[in-house]
């Protein structure tokens, strides 16, 4: 019997390592001996591997898109006047674009997208029809947990409307047809006073006025300011109310180019630009093809559990986007492949709410 080991087993198994960088990083989990501050903690996740390490990477991101300033860098040759003041230029901070899908307002999310509203953290939001009614429904009534798993039939008989483990009473939407049909009234007869016609975002903005109400995000991005824009603003309840009113008093219009151009200048005149996109979809893309008009966003954190195997945008990771010009090739980004209600408040917790 033999008692050497094969050469060519030895050689297969034993396979020796090139030598190790000085810069590489090992893995290692959090010391749980000690007691950590949230902040050590999420610190922690840089070295922990796999999404924690991608959540680590976004909120090291988004801090530098936080921590940025103008005066950070010289001055060109071709400046525009308005930037040549040390005082201004200290002052022009990196413009964040925040998209978000409908079901993170229905979600307890929106508190976390209000408190960035409230502080002035983002320069723009964009995101689908849901998630600006289901913000004001929920200044009307209440949303509430439920299960996955609910019978849709046993729902709908009781006029409960799902959305994953939440439920919405219907009566909420009706109450959200009391509130806005009058406010369509009125803004339809300021429109053929003036001549002027309402865009997504003016329509959004009037409505966040009307609300005034301190727990409506949008109440808070009409005080402070912040354009909102969403290319699909029919797609939902408000578009149900629209169409009703379409019968009752037509002749209400909403410009859409004007909220393209609105947007997409925005972008372009951003002296830095960071996209933070939960969820895919409408806001993923039309953030994304804003940043395009200035040859591609400067920071990117995408937080989703889209696949890319298929095709779609709401899956494809950062470099896709880097090959259509919509990040630059020298941009710092990351994709957590995670849903958004786990990972975003800590986000948030580890850089806005440092202020």
């Amino acid at each position: 019997m033999a008692t050497a080991v094969p050469a060519e087993a030895s050689a297969a198994v034993l396979q020796p390592s090139e030598p190790i960088s000085d810069s590489a990083i090992s893995v290692q989990g959090p010391d749980l001996e000690k007691k950590l501050s949230l902040q050590e903690l999420l610190k922690s996740y840089e070295r922990i591997g796999f999404q924690a390490s991608s959540l680590g990477r976004a909120i090291d991101i988004v801090n530098r898109m936080r921590k940025w300033r103008l005066s950070d860098q010289p001055v060109s040759a071709d400046e525009s006047e308005d930037y040549l003041s040390p005082e201004i230029r200290a002052q022009t901070r990196c413009d964040i674009f925040l998209g978000y899908t409908s079901n993170l307002i229905s979600s307890g999310l929106r508190e976390v997208i209000l408190y960035l509203v409230k502080h002035k953290h983002v320069a723009a939001i964009v995101t689908t029809a849901g998630g600006i009614e289901e913000d004001f429904i929920k200044c009307l009534g209440k949303t509430y947990l439920a299960d996955f798993n609910m019978d849709g039939a046993d729902l709908r008989s009781r006029g409960m409307n799902r959305i994953g483990n939440l439920v919405v009473p219907n009566d909420n939407y009706c109450k959200f047809e009391d509130w806005l049909l009058p406010i369509l009234d009125t803004m339809l007869a300021e429109q053929q006073a003036t001549g002027e016609v309402w865009s997504p975002s003016s329509f959004i903005r009037r409505l966040g006025k009307e609300i005034n109400n301190e727990e409506s995000v949008y109440y808070w991005a009409y005080k402070n300011d912040i354009p909102v824009f969403c290319p699909a603003l029919t797609d939902g309840s408000l578009g149900d109310m629209i169409y009703f009113h379409s019968f009752r008093n037509p002749g209400f219009i909403l410009d859409i180019v004007r909220d393209i151009r609105a947007l997409n200048e925005l972008s372009r005149k951003s002296k830095k630009a960071g996209m933070i996109i939960l969820g895919g979809g409408v806001c993923k893309h039309q953030i994304a093809n804003a940043m395009l008009i200035r040859n591609g966003a400067d920071y990117s954190v995408y937080i989703n559990t889209g696949q890319e195997f298929d095709g779609s945008d709401s899956g494809a990771r950062p470099d896709e986007a880097v090959s259509w010009g919509k990040i630059r090739a020298d941009a710092e980004s990351v994709k957590v492949f995670a849903d958004a209600t786990l990972v975003f408040p800590l986000l948030v917790a580890a850089t806005f709410a440092q202020d």
